[in-house]
């Protein structure tokens, strides 16, 4: 299978995880097409001041690779900086948030995986 880059589904969300603004999200993979295994794998662009909010995963986890941009994520309160390269886990039972406090979109790989 190959989709091409025009051919992702692009959804808007607004107050995502109750948090601020809009994420623009385009499916790389549908959830059917995860085999059963999980539900999101998407890219996603959180425009500067806008945010995912604070969301606690139950029966799945969630890696974030940052492709650019930089973002404010809440770890299970834990407070940090992340940055083009880095990478996320936030497993079963943990939750978290991100924010983008730079001046140009956060881009990043966003995948939901089942325990």
């Amino acid at each position: 299978m190959i989709r091409r880059s025009n051919e992702l589904r692009e959804e808007r969300i607004h107050e995502l995880k109750e948090g601020r603004g809009t994420v623009k999200i385009f499916h790389i993979l549908e959830k059917d097409e995860l085999s059963g295994k999980g539900r999101l794998c998407a890219r996603e662009i959180i425009a500067p001041g806008n945010s995912v909010g604070f969301h606690k995963h139950e029966g799945d986890f969630e890696l974030y690779y940052v492709l650019e941009g930089e973002g404010l994520l809440n770890d299970n309160g834990f407070e940090t900086t992340i940055r083009k390269g880095d990478v996320v886990r936030t497993g079963h039972g943990e939750s978290h948030s991100i924010e983008n406090v730079g001046d140009k979109d956060l881009e990043l790989i966003a995948i939901i995986l089942f325990e």
